[in-house]
């Protein structure tokens, strides 16, 4: 028999369901939610196991917590930091990390990391608790969180990797990578693919050594060696990301990756660049002559925000348009360094590299 306490569950669903019905037409994102609503009552009529609706259940509830967390920091620029949990305060990774997080929270970034031990803590350390953020996982072992970051509200404990990475990279407008083992290789490959592939950014990506280290040299190596000089990727495809043992080098790999672009966004089928500044008719037929062989059709040219746009919070920022052939990313990061190059940036944003 069900109790009491489901019937008033229920019928709290029940009114609450009512109630959001009422105010959908009103709602902002209205039709976002609708089609999460259908997709729930099409999987309600479906035939799908227990242990798929509790997966479903605790995303969704990995989400929530994320979508709230991040909701009231979305104007400020974060930098993720992926790097081993094993290496000890006494290395140079680990002090190499601890630099680099004080060094981007003096340029005012935050900095994330997956809230453990090692590298993770030295970023945490060196940004301090308050601009920082930790995206730990819930484990029966291991994985607890630093005690920089531990108690502080900006600390989430997801059940779910891919939840946890979703938001590690979703949020962030820049990677740093530290040496690490399986665990980091992991990350630096998924951020290369998802950047090649265009699912991810375009953000930069650096990848750090200790002063003298050779880590992230010899692992650039094998790229050039066994997947640049093989075809297995474009010759073009290093230029995703930054390989440094320099922390001035690995702070202007970000901030400069900033300094003219500012964001970009797919309307329909045209890529439109947000940028900080107005480029002037004879950069953009630089950008023509240089990048033209990534255009499907047409040319590169200047706009204002498109009708669609018209609910963007970057509504008033100069854009440049064009029909990208979403294949050669290697080319388009090539193509945001020449247009950082180009415009002239105002004092007060070229001060400001943190903020969107």
């Amino acid at each position: 028999m069900t109790s009491s306490a489901s019937f008033d569950t229920l019928e709290s669903l029940q009114a609450d369901i009512a109630d959001l019905i009422d105010r959908l037409p009103t709602l902002k994102n209205r039709q976002f939610i609708q089609q999460a609503l259908a997709t729930i009552i099409r999987l309600a009529d479906s035939d799908i196991d227990r242990l798929d609706w509790k997966i479903l259940s605790s995303a969704l509830a990995d989400m929530e917590r994320g979508f709230e967390l991040f909701y009231n920091y979305r104007h400020v620029r974060k930098v993720t930091i992926f790097g081993s949990a094993r290496l000890s305060s006494e290395t140079p990774e680990y002090q190499m990390a601890l630099e680099f997080g004080r060094a981007v929270t003096q340029l005012g970034f935050m900095v994330m990391t997956g809230g453990g031990g090692g590298i993770m803590q030295a970023g945490h350390e060196g940004a301090g608790r308050e601009n920082s953020f930790g995206l730990n996982i819930q484990l029966p072992f291991e994985q607890q969180a630093n005690p920089i970051i531990e108690g502080d509200p900006k600390l989430i404990h997801f059940k779910y990797f891919f939840t946890r990475k979703l938001f590690l990279l979703k949020e962030s407008d820049a990677v740093a990578l530290f040496p690490g083992g399986f665990g980091t290789q992991d990350e630096a490959f998924e951020c290369m693919t998802l950047s090649q592939t265009g699912k991810f950014g375009p953000v930069p990506l650096v990848l750090i050594d200790h002063p003298g280290g050779d880590y992230w040299r010899s692992w650039s190596d094998y790229i050039d060696q066994q997947l640049v000089q093989k075809g297995l990727v474009s010759p073009e495809d290093p230029s995703l990301y930054t390989v440094t043992d320099n922390l001035e080098v690995a702070c202007n790999a970000i901030t400069d990756f900033y300094k003219v672009y500012h964001s970009s966004r797919y309307v329909s089928n045209q890529l439109v660049i947000r940028l900080s500044c107005d480029l002037s008719d004879a950069e953009v037929e630089r950008l023509n002559a240089e990048f033209s062989e990534i255009l499907v059709k047409g040319k590169i040219e200047k706009s204002q925000a498109l009708p669609q746009e018209a609910q963007d919070e970057t509504l008033e920022l100069p854009r440049l348009i064009l029909h990208f052939n979403q294949r050669d990313l290697g080319r388009l990061y090539q193509m945001i360094a020449t247009i950082n190059q180009m415009g002239r940036p105002s004092q007060q944003e070229i001060a400001h590299p943190e903020r969107k």
